[in-house]
């Protein structure tokens, strides 16, 4: 894995810019969960999450 950090002659590139998280569940691109139904929210809980570790 590669875990380069680029910079600019600004900071961080990227720095600053918000965003919002996008998920798939059975198809659907969703950024919450506030209208999914019990099953749906079940699958969301019930898959492996996966994170990023920092190698420092």
């Amino acid at each position: 894995m590669n875990n380069t950090v680029v910079k600019n002659e600004n900071g961080l590139v990227g720095e600053g810019i918000g965003f919002e998280r996008i998920r798939r569940i059975t198809g659907y691109l969703v950024g919450t969960l506030d209208r999914f139904n019990n099953g749906k929210r079940a699958e969301v809980n019930d898959r492996v999450k996966h994170g990023l570790t920092k190698n420092n």
